[in-house]
């Protein structure tokens, strides 16, 4: 009996230690996500740049989606494309929610991505083609350093 209430302390403190460790992994999976996903996106709108310069255009694109909602409900697809199916931003998009890990839209060329319980707004500027979080937003650094 004494053995037995030894194995189940042992595997309590076992469990105290891995708890914690697993909540921290999970945070930081989902910062590897975010800064993933912005410079997939910011490779994107390069790309995309680069394409209309052999074409002689010098603009860049004027939305990253093809929402025409200026904000966006769980399970829409974000940074697919510039408003027509020919011009793809990304691939696949990103599907936006409003739990930890994932993106949302808020204003016509704003996003949030929501990381450690707090969100962290993007604007993309299309006049300079820049996709930035301002450094007081949520985890701004974090995601872009």
């Amino acid at each position: 009996m004494i053995e037995l209430v030894f194995v189940i302390v042992v595997l309590g403190i076992l469990a105290a230690v891995a708890i914690p460790k697993f909540a921290a992994t999970r945070d930081d999976a989902q910062i590897a996500k975010g800064r993933s996903d912005v410079a997939a996106i910011r490779a994107a709108i390069v790309s995309e740049r680069q394409g209309r310069l052999l074409q002689g255009q010098s603009n860049y694109i004027n939305q990253l989606d093809s929402l025409s909602a200026t904000s966006s409900s769980n399970g829409d697809v974000l940074f697919d494309n510039n408003g027509t199916a020919s011009n793809v931003l990304l691939q696949y998009g990103i599907v936006s929610g409003d739990t930890n890990g994932h993106w949302r839209k808020t204003a016509a060329n704003t996003y949030q991505f929501k990381v450690l319980g707090a969100d962290t707004e993007f604007t993309y500027i299309q006049g300079t083609g820049r996709f930035d979080c301002a450094a007081s937003s949520g985890s701004c650094a974090a995601l872009t350093n």
